[in-house]
């Protein structure tokens, strides 16, 4: 198969939303975009005109979302030539959880991670990756392994996301940004363990090894090793 171009996250993330709740859903993109490390701490975020453009919002309702984000303590706005909207360099943490997890909806979850990252990590190994593809998975797994604590999980999925990407799938990048911001919501409410920190990193390079080397059955099992640990996890602490 010929490379083509990356699925770039930002570009999934950030497409046009639904007219009736233009706000709702623009602060829903934008937290996407920072809580899966799509824009990263300390970063900035696109300007003002792209953003309205790309979100198909005014740029009153952008204001908004992004004053309502910065109030939160997501985001910093600054003027001047290098101005701009900014991710903080330390988030708030998770909301609280909000009752009992329901048994159908953590598997429904589970059961769409599982379908999608495999696939992902398959047809990734299946492509011709680029230089550029492959600089992008080296990277992002380098930043997932030397992530502390606070900011593991935000740097585990953008590790994820970019396995999406390199399938310049944009519609499979679009799934799977959707799909992680809902397995987040229930990793958030589980410890992070350092011994399953420490597996998951060495299935981490498992998977991209395999993506590397082109040999797709190994990357999908790898990814499928990977996902079911931490689906063992998640049904522990929440069934």
């Amino acid at each position: 198969m010929e490379p083509t171009s990356v699925a770039n996250a930002g570009e999934a993330l950030f497409r046009p939303v639904r007219a009736g709740n233009a706000f709702e859903e623009t602060v829903e993109r934008l937290l996407q975009a920072i809580r899966l490390g799509v824009v990263g701490a300390g970063e900035r975020l696109p300007s003002e005109r792209e953003l309205a453009e790309r979100l198909g919002v005014s740029r009153v309702t952008l204001r908004e979302a992004i004053r309502a984000l910065s109030d939160a303590g997501y985001v910093e706005s600054r003027r001047g030539r290098y101005g701009g909207t900014f991710v903080n360099d330390t988030l708030p943490g998770p909301p609280e959880p909000d009752g009992k997890v329901d048994a159908a909806g953590l598997e429904d979850a589970l059961c769409l991670r599982y379908v999608l990252e495999t696939g992902a990590a398959e047809m990734a190994a299946a492509r011709s990756l680029s230089p550029a593809d492959r600089r992008h998975l080296t990277g992002t797994l380098a930043e997932a392994a030397g992530a502390s604590l606070d900011d593991y999980r935000r740097k585990d999925s953008r590790l994820h996301l970019a396995i999406a990407e390199v399938t310049a799938s944009g519609s499979l990048t679009t799934a799977m940004a959707d799909a992680r911001t809902r397995v987040n919501q229930l990793l958030d409410r589980i410890p992070l363990l350092p011994p399953n920190l420490e597996h998951s990193n060495a299935q981490h390079e498992a998977i991209v090894d395999a993506i590397l080397a082109g040999d797709a059955p190994a990357a999908r099992q790898a990814m499928a090793e990977h996902i079911e640990g931490t689906a063992s996890l998640l049904r522990a602490f929440l069934s």
